[in-house]
């Protein structure tokens, strides 16, 4: 391990590339070559002043990484492992950097039917859909139910539920402002490509929707509970249309359906790392190759925050740290 390495950097505002050590990484009992991170909402916010998500300055962002172990934990050198949630990238330095030291129990061991690319190419978004997908199918959602929603389904979590969803043979219906990426849904498994959702105009509409994954939250949210069918359930995890939600009981209380809150930062480590497995096997998405639409080193980290935050991002864009 070199003494010094490059690390992208956050601090009053102010984002560059500094040279660290390893001193420099906070406490962690697994010190990490990372080879692999990537870009997302939660990233781009924790660079802006009003962003309301770093709660560490100086602070080396990046939610999610990939890599190999240099020591630590009990990891032999060299095992591959990934690694998200949590506190990294918030309040612990993170992913944007050419080494990462972090708490043992933070690690997966990267499952061996994924590369270190393909599992930053899901990432935190990519676990926040199959965390999703589980949790509609722990309440009983089967493909034979009907079609499955999913709003914001351009961005990581949607593009990455509609390629798992697809895989499993249900019927997607993909919910997008941008027309011009209908073709690429399609062939994530999309059966029908739909404009944005917008707002009910009635607390209860036509029953539509065997389940959703909702990705975007406020209005949208609230029309999704009041076309789902009778029983079913929306698993919600995202906020980029609002954090507010206005709706009634009624959707609760005369078609029983439910929300299922979905949160991948505190998920305990044992269903975290059974997910990853399930990631490379039954829960790999259909099109997986292709959700990675964009790739960047930490040079070119700046304008790929900017737009995450400004909601151009389509799939996922990778951080490459090492050649």
């Amino acid at each position: 391990m070199p003494e010094r390495f490059d690390a992208y950097v956050v601090e009053q505002g102010v984002r560059e590339i500094r040279r660290l050590g390893l001193d420099d990484l906070g406490e962690g009992d697994v010190t990490i070559r990372v080879t692999w991170s990537g870009v997302n909402y939660k990233d781009g916010l924790a660079t802006v002043a009003d962003g309301k998500v770093a709660r560490i300055s100086p602070l080396v962002p990046g939610i999610d990484l990939a890599g190999t172990v240099v020591e630590g934990g009990g990891y032999a050198p060299g095992t591959p492992v990934l690694v998200h949630g949590y506190d990294l990238g918030v309040a612990h330095h993170g992913g944007y950097s050419a080494y990462a030291r972090v708490p043992a129990q933070w690690v997966v061991p990267l499952p061996s039917g994924l590369t270190d690319r393909e599992a930053m190419s899901l990432g935190t978004a990519g676990f926040t859909a199959a965390l999703s997908v589980h949790q509609l199918e722990a309440r009983g959602l089967r493909p034979q139910d009907g079609p499955v929603l999913v709003t914001g389904a351009t961005g990581g979590v949607g593009s990455v539920a509609v390629g798992i969803l697809a895989a499993r043979g249900y019927e997607v219906v993909a919910s997008t402002g941008k027309s011009a990426a209908a073709g690429w849904l399609r062939g994530l498994g999309a059966a029908e490509v739909a404009d944005r959702i917008g707002a009910a105009g009635r607390p209860l509409e036509q029953e539509r929707w065997a389940g959703a994954v909702d990705c975007v939250g406020g209005e949208t949210l609230a029309a999704v509970l009041a076309t789902l069918r009778y029983g079913a359930a929306v698993a919600a995890s995202g906020n980029t249309g609002g954090p507010k939600l206005g709706t009634t009981v009624f959707p609760f209380i005369l078609r029983g359906v439910a929300l299922l809150g979905v949160d991948s930062v505190r998920c305990p480590i044992e269903l975290r790392r059974d997910l990853w497995r399930r990631l490379s096997e039954d829960l790999r998405p259909k099109g997986l190759d292709t959700i990675a639409t964009q790739e960047v080193g930490l040079e070119g980290l700046g304008p790929a925050l900017d737009r995450v935050l400004a909601g151009g991002n389509q799939g996922r864009t990778l951080v490459r740290l090492a050649s």
